[in-house]
């Protein structure tokens, strides 16, 4: 597989304690957007302030598509097939948590990843 970099909000704690889940089985390349050259990216700060990105090869996903993407590759094929199966539903859930990283359910779903 190509190299993987997740471009991610590295003061979120949901998300640096995924990254640290996800590389315990996969090896990527975790660049938080805050200090990153995001035009290397061709994204802005507004982008990724917003939702996860991946990108692989000449691919990109992002929010929960880019979550589907990495369970996928880190061997958890079932939870990624369920997120892309309920597509909208699934990026609904993907904005809420994005929205609400300070948020109880939040923070509880952070500690369960650590």
């Amino acid at each position: 597989m190509n190299d993987i970099t997740v471009i991610y909000d590295g003061q979120c704690e949901l998300c640096r304690n995924a990254i640290t889940w996800v590389n315990k089985k996969v090896e990527i390349n975790s660049v938080d957007f805050h200090s990153a050259e995001l035009s290397q990216y061709s994204l802005t700060k507004e982008q990724c302030s917003r939702e996860v990105f991946v990108i692989c090869g000449e691919s990109r996903w992002n929010g929960a598509e880019a979550v589907a993407f990495l369970l996928k590759v880190r061997g958890n094929k079932f939870l990624a097939a369920l997120i892309t199966a309920f597509g909208p539903f699934s990026r609904s859930a993907y904005r809420w948590i994005a929205s609400n990283r300070n948020s109880i359910p939040v923070k509880f779903l952070a500690r369960l990843l650590r």
